[in-house]
């Protein structure tokens, strides 16, 4: 079952990512005084008393809404309060109960999940104001008084919820998960690939580019293993990042790839590899993280005999420094070969945290050497005495010679692609670092 879920609704601007920025402790939701800024559910981590949960930050409730988006997050917003087991409604002490407000009280009174009300705003917490009773018309207990901007009041909130948490079930702890990013340009089919592996609509989806504005978390679970996928955001272009929200998302997307173990670099395979995808694949492979390369629509693609081989071949030219990474020809729409992703991403993540004894990295080294030997310069040859592991998450080996300047880059390459051969490593960089014998270990 997993660590409880408490979701945070209500109708837009009325502070709910505020709200959840301050109980996840950090910077999560984008937060900007624009309603109808959070359009999917976000997910955090949180803790209270020592009691592990997840949080939830949905899209604003409009809920006579005709316009697609606005609808979709209704729906959003919807399916959020189906999976909780805690709801935090939220509103504004300033404005008072609205019409919105009381069709969304409704709406949680069927639910019959425990909720507990927040009123937010309420910057003057000290002073006795009678603005909080309208808010008993709602039919759903005490309303508690806070401030999220301010941090007044939560701890009531958070007191209530634990006390509402069911018990503690025996797998809440768990965390033996591949977090996967997906990455790629606005509009490639991030999100449908999320909603087919789920089979649910868990990010909204539209043929509006960049409708996904925040990295939102969703765990699944199959017979490959648990894993936590993350929908990014579309990386633009830099100068096509105007406005504030686009470059909170591409700040987002970022950071998506930072918390990943494997990236999913999806191409829209009627496009092919153009200059966006180089860049938001250096990012990946800049961090270090596993790699998979997945060619999206490619049921679109017109094909003949070789098609399918030439076509890797111009993405390889395109990506060379990420050759590395197994490329995978799939379908979100129809689903074509979803699938066989599982494999390949637990297989990725392991070669991303593969650990080699030092005794055996050796022997591949002195082979290696035995079979070209280190080069020379103005009559001085590059000695290597030793190499060992340094870490993982990428792999990263240290090599100990007796002078850096003469480990030439042509000769590096050399040693990773034999350590490659030996090893495998798919999908995954692979760094050297290069020390003097009497430097200090690492």
């Amino acid at each position: 079952m997993g660590k409880p879920t408490v979701a945070i609704v209500g109708r837009p601007n009325v502070g709910k990512s505020t709200f959840f920025n301050y109980i996840a402790g950090k910077r999560i939701s984008i937060v900007e005084d624009t309603p109808g800024v959070t359009r999917d559910r976000v997910y955090a981590e949180a803790n209270w008393r020592g009691r592990n949960f997840s949080i939830v930050d949905t899209g604003g409730i409009e809920p006579e809404a005709d316009d697609i988006i606005l609808s979709q997050m209704r729906q959003q917003a919807e399916l959020a309060i189906a999976m909780a087991d805690v709801i935090v409604f939220v509103t504004d002490i300033k404005q008072g109960v609205t019409a919105a407000d009381m069709d969304i009280a409704l709406m949680l009174r069927k639910s019959k999940k425990p909720i507990i009300l927040a009123c937010n705003k309420a910057d003057n917490y000290g002073k006795v104001s009678d603005d909080i009773y309208e808010f008993y018309n709602l039919g759903l207990g005490e309303p508690y008084r806070v401030s999220a901007a301010n941090a007044i009041g939560i701890g009531d909130v958070l007191d209530a919820i634990y006390d509402k948490l069911p018990p503690i079930s025996d797998d809440e702890n768990d965390n033996e998960v591949i977090k996967v990013a997906i990455i790629g340009k606005p509009n490639v089919g991030k999100s449908s690939l999320v909603n087919k592996i789920l089979g649910e609509n868990r990010v909204i989806v539209s043929n509006i580019a960049g409708t996904t504005r925040d990295a939102i978390d969703s765990e699944f679970e199959n017979e490959f293993g648990k894993y936590i996928f993350i929908d990014t955001a579309g990386i633009r272009k830099k100068n096509k990042v105007s406005e504030n929200l686009e470059k909170y998302s591409v700040m987002r997307s970022l950071l998506a790839v930072e918390r990943a173990d494997v990236c999913l670099l999806m191409i829209d395979a009627n496009e092919g590899v153009t200059e966006q995808d180089t860049k938001i694949a250096g990012e990946a492979h800049e961090a270090g993280k596993g790699i998979i390369i997945v060619v999206n629509k490619w049921d679109e693609y017109k094909k003949d005999n070789g098609t399918l081989e030439q076509y890797k071949k111009e993405v390889y030219d395109k990506l060379s420094y990420i050759s590395y990474a197994p490329i995978l020809f799939i379908s979100a729409k129809t689903g074509q070969r979803v699938n066989k992703l599982f494999e390949l991403i637990n297989s990725v993540a392991s070669q991303n945290a593969l650990r080699v004894s030092t005794a055996v990295l050796n022997q591949v080294l002195n082979e290696a050497i035995a079979i070209v030997q280190p080069p020379t310069d103005k009559g001085r040859r590059l000695r290597i005495f030793y190499m060992t592991q340094a870490s993982t998450k990428p792999p990263t080996f240290v090599v100990f010679v007796n002078d850096k300047n003469l480990f030439h880059f042509s000769y590096e390459r050399y040693l990773i692609n034999q350590i490659r051969n030996e090893f495998g490593l798919m999908g995954t960089p692979v760094r050297m670092i290069v020390r003097e014998k009497n430097e200090k270990n690492v």
